[in-house]
């Protein structure tokens, strides 16, 4: 694709995001913000705090429910169209699977897109966690033991007795689990003892999954010793944005468990070393999200995965001050050299009120420290955006509302 200078942008970057919920309405606010321009969104379901928003052309697409030959046809369709208009078409997912697909299809979609991902090679061999983990005792990366165990099988190559216990255990590949449906599911499974190991190994097996089940140490620890980490690489690999923090509060839900949903921006050093040499080792491009926790036991930062795209909750990237879209734009679009940035502002990312804050964390300090930034009016969501329209606020509004009565649901009241 021919280079285009930045007073074009607004006349022809058309950004298109796979998928309608959380970092969909945050690259819409995002390129808005940056470039005044609508972005374009497909995906299976109506979600109302995004199609609501009137910097969003949103697509309600039933070929993003059936499969990967039927988004690929779509996107063929769609990006011949784009191209045939002379638009700078921008092709972004928002979940794992989404970047998979386009991360496959990639020298096909170039003719139309511009794709910021990496080749599916190198996507596909970091993020099965085996793989991951290896290259994390290779950089010396601290990670939770780990003992991997292939659901297609038929049963545990090992007698469960001889595991310790708590334990964690999760699907090695997300993409292909997320894709899946049965009774039972939970995004992260706990694992108490040698019944329930043989139970979740069963339940996933019998399903139809038929790759690595990943078991790990329980790292202990409430949810502020989880960290999240938003790295951003250029084209020579160097690490050229970096931003994250402590998460406050995470979703209790079992769908959902795991999904920050208020975060204290916060810098911690070891995590950015250690990502910065792991983008560096593997020639990483682009947005990569790590997930780690701290582990009281020996006072270090345990990492459980990368995340090859931005993470749902990378908006707080622009809270802290780095305008996350502007990043691939100007690398990917402009061809521009970035300059090195780091997105940290005392800010608070927060998906749930006040009232939640209030009744749900547990550490006083922590739990002051939030309020205080909310009071302060330095606390936000991706979806407080002053011009958008009634309908999108009313239904932000709803959204929130409803996370009180969610987390005494599966929390209970902690205080």
């Amino acid at each position: 694709m021919d280079r285009i200078t930045e007073e074009e942008l607004a006349g022809r970057l058309t950004p298109i995001v796979l998928g309608g919920d959380i970092l969909a309405y945050s690259y819409a606010r995002c390129f808005h913000e940056a470039y005044g321009v609508i972005t374009t969104v497909y995906s299976g379901v109506d979600v109302k705090v995004t199609s609501s928003s009137r910097f969003v052309d949103y697509h309600v697409e039933p070929a993003m429910s059936e499969g990967e030959d039927a988004i690929v046809a779509l996107l063929r369709d769609l990006g011949a169209r784009l191209s045939g208009e002379g638009r700078v078409a921008l092709l972004l997912g928002s979940a794992d699977w989404h970047v998979r697909i386009i991360s496959r299809h990639k020298e096909e979609l170039e003719q139309w897109f511009v794709v910021p991902y990496n080749d599916f090679a190198l996507l596909d061999d970091i993020t099965q966690k085996g793989r991951f983990y290896e290259l994390c005792e290779e950089l010396g990366m601290a990670y939770p033991k780990t003992w991997s165990f292939d659901c297609a099988r038929g049963e545990l190559p090992l007698d469960p007795r001889e595991l310790p216990y708590p334990l964690v255990a999760k699907p090695s590949n997300s993409a292909r689990y997320d894709l899946m449906d049965f009774p039972g599911k939970e995004k992260v499974y706990e694992v108490h003892d040698p019944a329930d190991l043989t139970r979740i190994f069963g339940l996933l097996r019998d399903a139809g999954y038929d790759r690595e089940l990943v078991v790990q140490d329980f790292v202990p620890g409430e949810d502020d010793a989880i960290r999240s980490l938003t790295t951003y690489s250029d084209a020579s690999g160097r690490l050229v944005a970096v931003s994250g923090g402590r998460v406050v509060l995470q979703d209790h839900s079992p769908a959902r468990i795991g999904n920050p949903v208020c975060i204290l921006l916060e810098r911690c050093d070891q995590l950015v070393e250690d990502a910065r040499r792991f983008c560096e080792r593997v020639g990483y491009r682009g947005f990569a999200n790590f997930d780690a926790k701290y582990d009281e036991r020996d006072g270090t930062y345990k990492f459980f995965e990368v995340n090859v795209r931005p993470g749902a909750n990378t908006w707080y990237m622009a809270l802290g001050g780095v305008n996350f879209a502007r990043l691939i734009v100007e690398d990917y679009v402009l061809g521009r050299e970035l300059p090195y940035e780091e997105a940290y502002r005392d800010t608070l990312y927060t998906l749930v009120p006040a009232r939640v804050v209030r009744d749900f964390v547990s550490d006083d300090g922590l739990r002051e420290r939030a309020l205080g930034l909310i009071r302060e009016g330095r606390a936000a969501s991706p979806f407080d955006y002053a011009p958008d329209t009634i309908a999108h606020r009313f239904w932000a509004h709803l959204r929130s509302a409803r996370q009180h009565e969610k987390f005494e649901r599966y929390l209970g009241r902690r205080r």
